[in-house]
């Protein structure tokens, strides 16, 4: 049975596409301690805000996958493809599903309010998307993931 492989394989993709989903969603945690003097744990597990961690991972698949096949390569198109569909989806319909949530609560909140016999209701969630910047700097936060972790695979690599 062989050594097991981690540098330049698709071992090193996968991590590094998880590697920038967590770390995004650690940032998120510490922005709102930062902005709430508070922890909020839930905050790890939430969609929406910055960075976008989907972003964040699939762009560092993607550039883990550059690193590894080359921008040249059928693996590398099919996917930034991928990755291109998932910013577009959080910056277009998951961001436009939140604002329609966030009018859906408003009005359900002022007809509660003129007629107190309604029975208690769910308030719809309305942090789905993401705004452009939060898409940007989730690619961004991406990016410097995957080159850190190829980098420092290069770096055990030349001591191994």
């Amino acid at each position: 049975m062989g050594e097991f492989q981690f540098y330049n394989t698709g071992f090193e993709a996968i991590f590094a596409g998880l590697a920038g989903t967590f770390i995004a969603q650690f940032i998120k945690v510490v922005i709102y301690i930062c902005t709430h003097k508070k922890i909020n744990f839930k905050i790890f597990t939430t969609t929406g805000g910055m960075p976008s961690s989907h972003t964040a991972g699939v762009i560092g698949l993607s550039t883990s996958v550059a690193l590894i096949e080359g921008i040249n390569s059928m693996l590398f198109a099919v996917s930034i493809g991928f990755s291109l569909v998932i910013m577009q989806d959080a910056a277009g319909l998951r961001r436009a599903a939140g604002k329609t949530a966030a009018t859906l609560n408003r009005l359900v909140d002022e007809f509660v309010q003129k007629n107190q016999e309604v029975k208690p209701y769910a308030v719809l969630k309305e942090l789905l998307g993401h705004t452009p910047l939060e898409v940007f700097c989730g690619m961004l936060l991406g990016i410097a993931v995957s080159l850190t972790v190829h980098n420092f695979n290069n770096i055990i690599a030349y001591f191994a």
